[in-house]
């Protein structure tokens, strides 16, 4: 179940938003100009380590900025194409919306503290990994979860591949991002069952930072929510199908 868009219409220019992913395109395009060992560095350096907070609380001496910092800069950090695109394309799509409802500056810090929420959470469920934690995906999380409260009834438009055909359906942000966090919390109780399986992906992030961003909504003071949605047309015009 892929997003194509929403109804809701934003009051404001997403300053932020559009912000944000001009700088999560540029530092990936930094990592794609790095050679193999230069970028194994940069993303052990910036990336989040689980295992390095562990050591840090036994007393093993590394520097608290060594082990703290990256909670923040790995939001900034992908690891492929599909990575980017992909958590980028929720960031437009959901974005606009919570920041017009919280505004720039707040909309900035919610992000944030979302991403970081993530990151402490997948260290949680995964204290002695040594595998890098990358990417904005706990932080967008948190972003779904203030959109999921916003406007449960917002109509989405997905694409939904059934065999070997693709279907768009317009569903209620309900279903469409309540099933999401449903996949995402499976996801991660399966990693908690199969304790010896390393998967690629952190879970517990996106679990984590989806609740964040809902118990946190409300603490930031947002606007009243819009309830008149975008003009209604033929969805199927846009697309060669």
């Amino acid at each position: 179940m892929f997003p194509i868009r929403d109804d809701v219409p934003s009051r404001i220019f997403p300053v932020v938003t559009v912000v944000l992913i001009a700088v999560n395109v540029v530092v990936f395009m930094y990592e794609i100009s790095l050679g193999r060992w230069e970028l194994t560095s940069f993303i052990q350096t910036y990336g989040f380590i689980p295992n390095r907070l562990t050591l840090y609380g036994a007393g093993y001496g590394l520097s608290a900025r060594s082990v703290f910092a990256p909670a923040f800069t790995a939001i900034f950090l992908h690891g492929g194409w599909m990575h980017l695109i992909g958590n980028m394309w929720y960031l437009w799509i959901f974005g606009d919306n919570v920041e017009d409802r919280l505004g720039h500056l707040r909309f900035l810090a919610f992000y944030l503290l979302c991403g970081i929420a993530g990151n402490f959470g997948h260290y949680v469920f995964n204290y002695s990994s040594q595998m890098p934690a990358i990417g904005a995906s706990g932080a967008i999380a948190g972003v779904l979860g203030a959109y999921l409260i916003s406007y449960p009834a917002a109509r989405i438009l997905v694409l939904v591949p059934i065999f070997f055909f693709l279907q768009f359906f317009e569903l209620p942000a309900i279903v469409v991002l309540g099933f999401w966090f449903v996949i995402q919390f499976f996801q991660g109780i399966g990693t908690l069952v199969a304790r010896g399986w390393v998967g690629g992906v952190a879970w517990w992030a996106h679990i984590v930072g989806f609740v964040t961003g809902i118990v946190i909504f409300k603490i930031f003071r947002p606007r009243p929510r819009i309830f008149y949605r975008r003009r209604r047309y033929n969805y199927f015009d846009d697309f060669d199908i």
